[in-house]
């Protein structure tokens, strides 16, 4: 930190020598000692940060090829691995499904056909909330009731075979699934309230 003293004499010596010459003609060491007086008077914290950009410059321009390069490089791997990753992906869903029966074929189609209307869930969604919600809103929200669901007809179809039934699923199994389910928790729950004292 500088000695605030000192700042007021070196302000005079400016004055004398920008009075001695014409303002055109000012020397490097007056400004030098301007500059410095003006950093001096600002924040500790803004002169830390003008420091590190000014380093960070001078980084960039040592080594901008390297870092450009550096960039460039890692979303070809990022790339080339996600596409491997597709792929085998892709090969172990044909497999998969080539082993289907035709049975499960069916509803394996039928599955991916389903989805919940849009319409619907953006009025349903914009009465809770209040407010307009985005198409990218919507679907997202359209896949979680997906995956919802289908985690509740998964747990209603163990039920039904736990109780020595056979399908189709009834409500008391669609009940007894959301039942288990909220008691191991896997159920959000809005209306849960943390009693503190009983």
């Amino acid at each position: 930190m500088a000695d605030p003293a000192r700042i007021k004499t070196e302000d005079k010596s400016l004055r004398k020598t920008s009075e001695d010459h014409p303002k055109s003609e000012e020397t490097e060491d007056a400004k030098s000692a301007h500059e410095s007086k003006e950093s001096s008077s600002q924040d500790p914290s803004k002169q830390e940060v003008k420091a590190e950009t000014a380093a960070g410059e001078d980084e960039e321009e040592g080594s901008s090829g390297q870092a450009s390069k550096r960039l460039k490089v890692e979303p070809e791997k990022k790339k080339e691995k996600r596409l491997k990753v597709d792929e085998d992906e892709i090969q172990k869903m044909q497999v998969l499904v080539s082993s289907f029966s035709e049975e499960q074929l069916n509803r394996y189609e039928m599955y991916r056909r389903s989805a919940f209307p849009k319409a619907a869930i953006k009025r349903l969604i914009q009465s809770i909330t209040g407010s307009s919600v985005s198409q990218n809103v919507v679907i997202a929200m359209s896949g979680i009731s997906k995956v919802f669901a289908g985690e509740i007809v998964e747990e209603a179809l163990d039920v039904c075979e736990k109780w020595g039934e056979t399908p189709p699923l009834q409500p008391k199994h669609m009940r007894e699934a959301v039942r288990r389910l909220k008691s191991r928790d896997q159920i959000p729950n809005t209306k849960f309230k943390n009693i503190v004292f009983h």
